[in-house]
């Protein structure tokens, strides 16, 4: 299947399409995998049951459902993100926490890193801090063929994101300069680790292993780290006229983490950044569990052998992550890893 050529084709040509007649087609192709409970979808129903032991696993599988019409619903959305005028786009979002937090600090000409997770929808998200809260930087994943990666380039572009790719000389360096350019929200995804190098953390009560650029990019740089939870909420009324959808998104902007004691070693300083970002996502993941397109390995008891060995020599090393444990903001659909 040429995968650049589907997407590509999606980028240029949803937006001719009516809208409810792409949320039918999406949401059928999200029952239809459901239905067949492939691999993606059995890890999709593990990572839930982890974070959620409260419920059986009739529920778990209920719930799966629901997690994948959300999935289905971000590509939609993204498909059709660059034809969103911007009262629709103002209308689609809903801020929590940004002036309270964020603000100030670009307001003042600094900037921030951001912790996300696989929550919501991230593009639109970016979409909308771009218009209407700050300049956006972020790294992507240099996916392949390159074809499909300079088509999300150009996608996210066109959505005023500025993207830097992965493994392009220094990225965290680059990061940093731009943190310190000022007056920049930095979202990396970072809620899986793909690398095997980076933090393993407690998240809902299990060991993970997660990505450590926002918190680098917060000891690098000098600049606060935010854990930011992004979820669906059902729009109605005038809201949903305007946005011209059923569906809109919150973005929570959690308070900034206390910053270690510098006399710690530079590892224990970022562990303890990323555990923090990870306890307040939690909150989110736990609350909107349907939300989280967790589709991978993330948990460390469901690693491979070799990866768990690898893990674990990265532990036992207390080696530091660098640029390459930056968060995928991927545009494709999640791959299972190991």
């Amino acid at each position: 299947m040429d995968i650049a050529g589907l997407y590509t084709f999606a980028w240029r040509n949803a937006t001719k399409i009516p809208e409810p007649v792409l949320r039918a087609v999406f949401t059928a192709v999200a029952d239809v995998t459901w239905l067949r409970r492939g691999k993606s979808v059995r890890r999709m129903e593990s990572n839930y049951a982890r974070v959620r032991p409260d419920l059986d696993a009739a529920a778990v599988r209920r719930l799966s459902r629901v997690g994948m019409r959300s999935y289905m619903r971000y590509f939609r959305e993204a498909f059709t993100l660059q034809g969103v005028t911007s009262e629709r786009l103002r209308a689609r979002v809903r801020v929590e926490g940004y002036d309270e937090h964020v603000r100030p600090v670009i307001a003042d000409g600094g900037a921030a890193s951001l912790a996300l997770g696989h929550l919501g929808n991230w593009d639109l998200a970016g979409a909308y801090g771009s218009q209407y809260l700050a300049s956006v930087l972020t790294v992507a994943e240099r996916l392949k063929p390159d074809e499909l990666f300079q088509e999300f380039v150009r996608f996210r572009g066109s959505l005023g994101i500025e993207v830097l790719a992965l493994g392009n000389g220094d990225v965290l360096g680059s990061l940093v300069r731009g943190a310190k350019e000022g007056s920049k929200l930095i979202p990396l995804l970072s809620d899986r680790d793909l690398t095997s190098t980076g933090i393993e953390v407690d998240l809902a009560g299990h060991r993970a292993r997660v990505a450590a650029g926002p918190a680098l990019l917060g000891l690098e740089a000098g600049v606060p780290v935010h854990a930011v939870g992004i979820t669906y909420e059902r729009l109605r009324g005038d809201r949903r006229r305007a946005a011209g959808t059923p569906w809109g998104i919150v973005i929570h902007f959690y308070p900034p983490l206390p910053v270690p004691d510098a006399g710690l070693p530079r590892a224990e300083q970022a562990r303890i950044l990323t555990q923090g970002w990870v306890d307040q996502l939690t909150e989110t993941i736990v609350e909107h569990t349907h939300d989280w397109h967790m589709l991978q390995r993330v948990f460390v008891a469901d690693l491979g052998p070799a990866r768990q060995r690898a893990a674990g020599r990265s532990a036992a090393e207390g080696r530091d992550t660098t640029a390459q444990d930056e968060a995928r903001p991927d545009p494709a659909p999640a791959r299972e890893n190991g």
